[in-house]
């Protein structure tokens, strides 16, 4: 047999091997038993590939992302196998991994109930021991029309858009033009005990999947489409130990405690009455307060940054949102027009086109540049229902939204100047863990986006300058850019590691140039400035979603709608603790006395589950010695505090925005 030669591939080293022909990619990593695939030309492989002369060949471990999606893939196929075992007439649709977990959907006659899960978990465990080896192989597109005659939804992917390479979901492997491909579950004597149309790539085999749990079943429409037939789509999540599902589900149990929507609700800080609409929330007094706080916080810092403020209608012409270029491009997000005395009128998805409209309200000159406008802007998105969620997916929301204009070579220095205001503003919020991702064009499709080529580089190029000198970790986003040009968004983690998209900085080339704005250069010609997006919160909505989350309602005191809860022990002591509580309040700290009926310990229960930072408790003792005893929201208690020093306690921890 002829030698082989082939390159290993790994992040510190790379290694010429020689083999013989007809060896498997398995081969070259007997050692490493976490390496479930591998990366062969830049593609993902089985490990059963057989390797071929030249061909770079990187090792997949089951923890690394590709190989998460691998194993979660696979899980998908098992946990399907199991559903036909169990429910003979049911019919495929498509199951691919999705973050964190996997999902299969479904045409049964009757909607899965949890027992239903608890039997499918039962059977999966099962094909696991039996160690059922996955084995790829090609078939054409007729064959597979005979060997899926039974799928209805197989049949309709194999035909999508002509393209067998089409058919198949899978983990991310790219397989040959045209190529279609079938998985077969092996068992122990090499005969078929279950197959799927797919590209893969798969484990080896079942017994390498180490550890899943079925999370719950929910009803989805085929491909997307709510024309389509509803399927039952059965969610699950799959890791590479037992420890790390473990982690991932105690991460889920302290999401649900954080959710912010349960919190808003405990917390009575917003609601969403069905009487006004999906995605429109109402802000309650307390929530009133913290919402009031950052625009309070956000006015003041953007007045600081050299910005000037002003504001702008809810509606406009249908005719400005074509000079800006949002129509047609970004017409589907918008909601449908509203027909006034003979003129279409669109509620206002962004507030960048009334903003050029000031710009462009009388003569610029250079000595203005930059120019920075900021409003508290209302707009309305036409999100579908079902990504609507809590505030961080709302259809009404209020952006703190500014937009820059400069001449081309301010550029640079004015997106450093947002991206340090951003980076200062979540800092202050206590949000402290972030990265950068530069969001750029697909220049496979070249409908999607406006510009020359030329002006995309540079533009891309001054956003990736910027944020490379930032220090900060860079991912790229291919393909993420609004049609208008490139953009740089803070990506920040929370307190239990979850990544959240919150402020943007844009730079804009296409609105300048068809809003026709113009300033006078030093030189007396007339140029075309470039516009600079930015949203610190992104929006006010979403911004206080996250920190409810991210402080699991335990707001810092400057922002708790309650500060200091007095509590006083019997009703001879009101009167001491709201003297008190009127000193509190000249100083603008916001607190309550609690005049109700109830024992003591359960006033102290209240303020706890309101999570109010602060209660100043007094008795007898306190009053005869004019103090208080200072209870934290963590129980902690220091007892005959003096009334100055307990209200400089509450005014310094205020002042300094820390977490207690």
């Amino acid at each position: 047999m002829s030698d082989l030669n082939v390159l290993l591939v790994n992040a510190d080293a790379r290694e010429d091997r020689t083999v013989t022909a007809g060896t498997k990619a398995w081969e070259l990593f007997t050692d490493t038993p976490d390496v479930i695939a591998a990366r062969v030309g830049g593609s993902l492989r089985d490990l059963a590939y057989e390797l071929h002369d030249g061909d770079e060949v990187e090792a997949v471990a089951i923890d690394s992302p590709d190989g998460h999606d691998i194993l979660r893939h696979s899980t998908a196929h098992v946990m399907a196998q199991a559903v036909q075992d169990l429910f003979p007439d049911a019919r495929l649709g498509i199951g691919p991994p999705i973050e964190n977990g996997f999902y299969y959907d479904f045409d049964v006659e009757t909607p899965f109930v949890p027992e239903d899960l608890e039997k499918i978990e039962i059977r999966m465990r099962k094909i696991i021991k039996e160690n059922q080896r996955f084995s790829r192989r090609a078939v054409s597109d007729e064959d597979a029309r005979v060997e899926l005659a039974e799928e209805p939804y197989k049949l309709e992917l194999i035909g999508l858009k002509g393209s067998a390479a089409d058919a198949a979901e899978g983990a991310g492997a790219e397989v040959g033009a045209g190529e279609l491909t079938i998985y077969d579950n092996l068992d122990r004597k090499g005969e078929i005990a279950w197959k799927d149309l797919c590209r893969g790539p798969h484990l080896p085999t079942t017994k390498r999947i180490p550890a899943f749990k079925l999370m719950r079943s929910a009803a989805a429409y085929w491909r997307g489409d709510e024309k389509n037939k509803q399927l039952q789509r059965i969610y699950g999540t799959a890791w590479e130990s037992k420890e790390a599902l473990d982690e991932h589900l105690h991460r889920i149990e302290e999401a649900e405690r954080r959710d912010h929507r349960k919190l808003g609700r405990e917390l009575d800080l917003f609601s969403f009455p069905d009487e006004i609409g999906s995605g429109m929330a109402v802000f309650h007094p307390k929530g009133g307060v913290i919402k009031r706080e950052m625009e309070d916080y956000v006015r003041r810092r953007h007045i600081e940054e050299g910005f000037q403020y002003v504001g702008t209608p809810h509606i406009s012409k249908e005719g400005l949102f074509h000079l800006s270029g949002h129509l047609p491009y970004y017409a589907d997000g918008m909601f449908p027009p509203m027909e006034m005395e003979g003129a279409n009128y669109y509620l206002k998805a962004m507030n960048c086109p009334m903003h050029n409209l000031i710009f462009r309200s009388r003569g610029r000159s250079y000595r203005e540049l930059p120019l920075r406008l900021f409003e508290f802007g209302s707009v309305y998105r036409f999100e579908k229902s079902g990504v609507v969620h809590g505030l961080t997916r709302v259809r009404g929301m209020t952006q703190d939204d500014s937009h820059s204009y400069v001449t081309p070579e301010q550029a640079p220095g004015e997106i450093k100047h947002l991206l340090d205001f951003v980076l200062s503003l979540l800092k202050d919020f206590g949000l402290d863990d972030f990265y950068l991702e530069l969001s750029t064009r697909d220049d496979s499709k070249p409908d999607k986006f406006v510009g020359s080529d030329e002006e995309w580089a540079v533009a891309t190029q001054v956003l990736a300058d910027v944020a490379t000198e930032s220090g900060l970790e860079l991912v790229p986003d291919p393909g993420g850019a609004a049609y208008y040009g490139p953009k740089i968004s803070v990506q920040t983690r929370d307190a239990i590691g979850r990544t959240w998209q919150m402020s943007t900085i844009q730079y804009d080339f296409n609105q300048p140039k068809g809003f026709d704005l113009q300033y006078q250069a030093a030189d007396g010609t007339r140029q075309q400035p470039v516009m600079i997006h930015s949203a610190k919160f992104g929006s006010i909505e979403r911004f206080m979603g996250v920190l409810t989350e991210h402080y699991a309602g335990a707001f810092p005191p400057w922002l708790a709608p309650i500060q200091v809860e007095a509590i006083p022990i019997a009703d001879r002591h009101d009167d001491y603790l709201t003297d008190i509580a009127s000193r509190m309040r000249a100083q603008g700290i916001r607190v309550e006395v609690d005049y109700s009926d109830d024992r003591m310990q359960k006033k102290i229960r209240n303020a706890q589950l309101q999570k109010v930072p602060f209660m100043v408790i007094a008795g007898d003792n306190d009053v005869e010695a004019g103090a208080v005893s200072f209870r934290y929201r963590d129980g902690r208690q220091d007892n005959g505090v003096p009334i100055d020093e307990a209200i400089a306690r509450v005014a310094e921890a205020v002042a300094s925005r820390v977490q207690v």
